[in-house]
């Protein structure tokens, strides 16, 4: 599987009701589901995991996801018979396959089953967000189309001009740098770990070496809060925190 650079999503796809969309991965390979959740919770999703089909009917059943990815080929019952399950069962959940066969049938098979799309390992993440972002628009998932302009307290970041301002003095920072407040700001007020940091903002890059988000905080306070009152917060043995006094 190739693992390339992720970047935040926009617009924000979520539930009509304003909830997280919620996304099934289904797969036997352990390591491979992990890299999908990660994948996907970066794009504000719920996701739930599933290592067999019967598994996986279970967890759809309680779950009730927006959408699944589901590999075809798995020791108890195959992803061509997960699916015919839940059609069976009323369920029209759009699912993307997950497949190490590449030919014309096998296609044809997942589709004529009720598979909504389908992509080959090795697969980018990138190309099965995208592919699960299109059939979850399709199946009227709703667009967050609000104000591109992320506040907190005299703080502001327009996350399409990609300027940010601290009161009336703007203020300039590298991407890594941008991308990490932005982090912060879509979280504010909420206490975020190290390890959080590093997958959203570096994806592994470094290792899972901490040492990186701490040298990139002192960075951004130098920035942000020198010489005025602080928003950016340490919660000792939790992570960091964004917040405004008020």
């Amino acid at each position: 599987m190739r693992m390339e650079n992720m970047t935040m999503p926009a617009p924000l796809l979520q539930r009509p009701d304003g909830s997280p969309l919620r996304v099934l991965v289904v797969d036997d390979e352990q390591m491979l589901t992990d890299l999908l959740s990660m994948a996907l919770r970066m794009e504000g999703w719920e996701v739930r995991t599933a290592g067999s089909g019967f598994d996986a009917l279970n967890v759809a059943r309680e779950f009730a996801p927006d959408a699944m990815v589901l590999d075809v080929m798995m020791p108890d019952l195959d992803g061509m018979a997960v699916l015919q399950r839940l059609r069976q069962g009323g369920d029209d959940v759009p699912v993307l396959f997950l497949t190490a066969k590449d030919s014309v049938s096998d296609r044809v098979a997942g589709l004529t089953a009720g598979g909504d799309d389908y992509v080959t390992k090795p697969f980018s993440l990138e190309e099965v967000v995208a592919r699960l972002r299109g059939l979850m628009r399709r199946a009227g998932a709703s667009t967050d189309t609000a104000d591109p302009i992320l506040r907190v307290g005299d703080l502001t970041l327009n996350e399409d001009s990609h300027e940010v301002f601290r009161g009336d003095d703007e203020i300039e920072l590298t991407a890594t740098e941008f991308e990490l407040l932005r982090y912060l700001m879509r979280n504010q007020r909420r206490v975020l770990s190290k390890a959080q940091i590093l997958d959203r903002v570096w994806n592994y890059d470094f290792g899972g070496r901490s040492s990186v988000v701490e040298l990139y905080i002192s960075y951004l306070r130098k920035k942000i809060d020198a010489g005025k009152e602080p928003l950016i917060h340490t919660v000792r043995g939790v992570g960091y925190m964004i917040k405004a006094s008020q």
